[in-house]
């Protein structure tokens, strides 16, 4: 039986990955900065296959190398090994041009977003040239692919280095390990979920226009959707440097073509 770490996972697509995880056999470790989410989200868990599957908490703030480093010990010890480690931890930037963020702003993205998927990565790295097996997954978004936006570009930022982290990583992890260790991407798409509507960790309402409704009408899904699509793959996959892909060239061509006949209004 397989033990999946994830963070940022009391809620949103974390959540649905770990619901996945656990319908599929697993045992999870859900990590998140509230407690109050992480105690309502066990509860969720605990009810999918109780007899045969666990599921515990671990409140951890994704910018602390302590809290990350605590998270591992105790999945480590409760399940005695980790096969997969995702870091899903992340927060939307304001939509506003970079010269309007207050240094505030500009940190807690940047620490978030990037600083927290490598403190991740290095942690569970370690952790799993110990025991000789694992995979890391980090999380791609906006600005992976060189997108650009007015207003994203922060956030945008900090994917395209998470994409350019992970790629090298992955290499090291081929030179260092002999691909014991596989670090690996998860590109999920446009996920409609409260991430697309706040910024600053919830605590900003970012109203979109109506030409990006539009966009994210064809081409987001839910993010359970999504997870059923990624979780079994994460599970059979065996390659390092390996990228889960949702929405591909391939899917987002299919669905502008027919948008026309599919009318989806995710923002009713």
């Amino acid at each position: 039986m397989k033990t999946v770490v994830i963070t940022g996972s009391a809620r949103g697509f974390g959540l649905c990955q770990a619901k996945k995880f656990k319908e599929l056999g697993c045992n999870v470790v859900i990590s998140d900065i509230n407690e109050a989410n992480l105690e309502k989200a066990l509860a969720e868990l605990n009810k999918i296959k109780p007899d045969t599957t666990k599921a515990i908490k671990v409140k951890a703030d994704v910018t602390s190398y302590n809290d990350l480093e605590n998270l591992w010990n105790i999945a480590k010890e409760e399940f005695n090994n980790v096969d997969i480690w995702i870091n899903n931890a992340g927060v939307n930037s304001p939509d506003k041009p970079v010269y309007e963020l207050s240094e505030k702003e500009i940190s807690f993205i940047l620490d978030i977003d990037l600083k927290g998927a490598i403190l991740g990565s290095k942690i569970a790295f370690k952790g799993m040239k110990e025991q000789s097996f694992g995979q890391i997954y980090n999380v791609e978004g906006y600005g992976s692919n060189d997108a650009m936006m007015t207003g994203l570009t922060l956030y945008g930022t900090t994917k395209r280095a998470i994409t350019y982290f992970t790629l090298s990583l992955a290499k090291e992890a081929h030179e260092v390990t002999n691909d014991k260790v596989k670090v690996c991407r998860l590109t999920p798409g446009i996920m409609i979920t409260e991430f697309i509507t706040s910024a600053n960790g919830g605590s900003t309402h970012i109203e979109l226009p109506e030409k990006t409704k539009k966009v994210y009408n064809i081409l987001g899904d839910y993010p359970e959707v999504i997870a059923d699509y990624c979780v079994p793959r994460m599970l059979k996959n065996e390659k390092n440097n390996y990228n889960v892909v949702w929405l591909s060239n391939a899917r987002a061509f299919r669905r502008f073509l027919f948008a026309g006949f599919n009318k989806r209004d995710f923002f009713k």
